[in-house]
């Protein structure tokens, strides 16, 4: 039995934002705890971009496994990253379009 709710990281490409925040509400409403990408409607700066991407690591690395948001099984390079991180460190990933 757990002492805490699970805690699961989304990963996956902005342009799916939609995506995930109707996964995390629906994860929420289980009880899990979820960690998402930082979201804006602003331009980003190429450091702003830096310290995020840094930042979801940390994210992941408080997760107790990954979900890749991936509709039609679109990958693009930050979030293959962040499988690679994610396997690197021992987590589970699954995805939502395999």
């Amino acid at each position: 039995m757990r002492d805490r709710p699970e805690i699961v990281c989304l990963c996956g490409s902005t342009r799916f934002v939609d995506d995930m925040r109707a996964l995390s509400f629906g994860l929420a409403l289980t009880g899990v705890i979820v960690l998402t990408p930082a979201e804006t409607d602003e331009e980003l700066t190429a450091d702003q971009k830096t310290t995020l991407g840094a930042l979801h690591l940390r994210k992941i690395d408080l997760a107790d496994r990954v979900l890749v948001v991936n509709p039609g099984g679109y990958i693009g390079k930050s979030t293959r990253r962040e499988i690679d991180y994610a396997r690197t460190a021992g987590k589970p990933v699954s995805f939502t379009d395999p």
